[in-house]
């Protein structure tokens, strides 16, 4: 799981450290400081060592250098050459008049001496004889040499250093593997350590991704998420952070429900004042239609009484809308049936054919009828609320087709589409909101409530479905998504 409990993101890469984790980051940065620790401390170690052992290597090579008392040497000298007491491989070797002798060579196991090279004699001629240890590379392999002048001839001394070489190929392969272990176990260690320091953040990006899910946009919203406790401690720098989290989310939640409070007020305020409405609504058709029938007018006051009579229904329908909108927003269930969806297009386009002539009407519609759950009436609303939309919004000759299919997914989808001047652009993300008019982007004559598409997608909502609009010059389509029948819905 990543640090903010979501999926990866498309855009990271590990050839951009950017884009990594903190603790991945974390963690390769203490791998690369303990590398380099290691590495320091190997470096040394092996300097060090190199120096110790050069140093003993050089006082062996001073003692060897000096010889022994050869028997029947009345003077007493000591004489290199004498291989008693030197160890397997020293090099003796005297200079005469700037040449090598001849019983130079290296030391043997069996004590013989094997004689030296060409190219031996050649670096060995070659020597200082300031009294200074140098290295040189032999037949024999690598020497530590030293060129002396004594009472009784310059006298070259080597001894090997292959047990230098050894020692020191030892203690590196040693550190190297006690480094690349040491490095493994904290890793190891340190991966946990930091997996279980960066656990209160991980908690913090989790209850972040939660709250960001959720419908904070209208309705009762039950905002409980909260960073738990271990989490929350404001004497930590982490804990700081997720206590000021948890106090904006209680005022976001006590936001969210005073926000509740007042849509609710507003609502019955709606629902009371509709439903109020009605009975002075119905009482000023009532007599307005008697006053037709029994007073005698002049045909100006024909005209008026007509004028009360049409707005007094247009009035009508906006109070009726209103109560069903708060009905739908009360979230009460409706009796629902079987609707053949199929017949219901036919019927409520065939309506709007009449109400229309000056508009092509289509149908595109399967051979098979499509049988919905839901309530008749309110479906009959979506499609007539479409098919208004589409009728006083667009010119004349605009062609509306309507559309019914089934989806891969089993469900139903009713389409409406116009070929119409489209709906602009700023328009298109309220075009679902009450009391929102694009008059004055689409043509025609007739006005709305702007009540009309919100019907539309509460009343889908309450069905399990959902409504999609489409727009752009030339072409318009709202797309209604059902569950067919016998399908769970919600």
């Amino acid at each position: 799981m990543s640090l903010s409990g979501v999926p990866r993101p498309a855009g990271r890469s590990w050839f951009n450290p950017s884009t990594w984790h903190l603790r991945t980051r974390l963690i390769l940065l203490s791998m690369v400081l303990l590398v380099a620790i290691s590495s320091a401390i190997g470096v040394a170690s092996y300097a060090s060592m190199d120096v110790v052992l050069t140093n003993q290597l050089d006082a062996q090579l001073k003692l060897a250098s000096r010889g022994r008392p050869p028997e029947g040497n009345p003077s007493g000298r000591p004489d290199p050459l004498d291989a008693r007491g030197q160890s397997v491989g020293t090099l003796n070797a005297r200079v005469v008049n700037g040449q090598i002798s001849r019983e130079a060579g290296f030391l043997s196991s069996d004590f013989t001496r094997t004689p030296l090279t060409s190219s031996d004699v050649a670096a060995l001629q070659a020597l200082p004889h300031d009294g200074l240890p140098v290295d040189r590379e032999l037949s024999n392999g690598g020497y530590r040499v030293l060129a002396t002048e004594t009472p009784y001839g310059d006298v070259i001394t080597g001894l090997p250093l292959s047990m230098k070489q050894s020692t020191e190929a030892s203690l590196v392969l040693t550190m190297v593997l006690v480094s690349l272990g040491g490095l493994v176990l904290i890793g190891l260690a340190g991966t946990a350590l930091i997996r279980r320091t960066m656990r209160p953040l991980e908690q913090l990006s989790d209850v972040a991704t939660k709250v960001s899910k959720l419908p904070l946009d209208a309705g009762e919203v039950a905002l409980a998420v909260r960073v738990p406790a271990s989490a929350a401690h404001p004497t930590t720098e982490v804990g700081s952070v997720g206590h000021a989290l948890n106090l904006m989310l209680d005022n976001v939640s006590s936001a969210l429900e005073a926000r509740q409070r007042s849509e609710m007020k507003v609502r019955q305020f709606v629902a009371d004042a509709s439903h109020e409405l009605r009975t002075p609504l119905t009482a000023i058709r009532g007599y307005t239609e008697l006053m037709r029938m029994t007073e005698p007018l002049t045909e100006d006051g024909q005209k008026s009484l007509g004028r009360v009579q049409s707005q007094s229904e247009r009035m009508t329908a906006l109070v009726e809308d209103l109560l069903l909108l708060a009905r739908l927003d009360e979230g009460k269930a409706t009796e629902t049936t079987d609707v053949d969806l199929t017949q219901l297009v036919v019927e409520t386009v065939s309506d709007e054919k009449v109400m229309a002539p000056d508009h092509t009407w289509q149908l595109q519609l399967p051979d098979e009828p499509v049988t919905v759950r839901g309530d008749t009436t309110q479906l009959h609303q979506v499609l007539a609320n479409l098919l208004s939309n589409a009728r006083k919004h667009t010119p004349a000759g605009t062609t509306v087709t309507t559309g019914v299919m089934r989806s891969a997914d089993g469900s139903v989808v009713v389409t409406v589409t116009d070929d119409g001047p489209g709906i602009p652009a700023e328009f298109q993300g309220s075009i679902f909101s009450r009391f929102t008019r694009a008059d004055a982007a689409r043509s025609g004559s007739e006005g709305s409530s702007g009540l009309g598409l919100s019907i539309v997608e509460s009343i889908v909502i309450a069905h399990g479905g959902t409504v999609e609009l489409v727009s752009r010059p030339g072409r318009t389509e709202f797309a209604v998504r059902l569950p067919a029948a016998g399908s769970a819905a919600s």
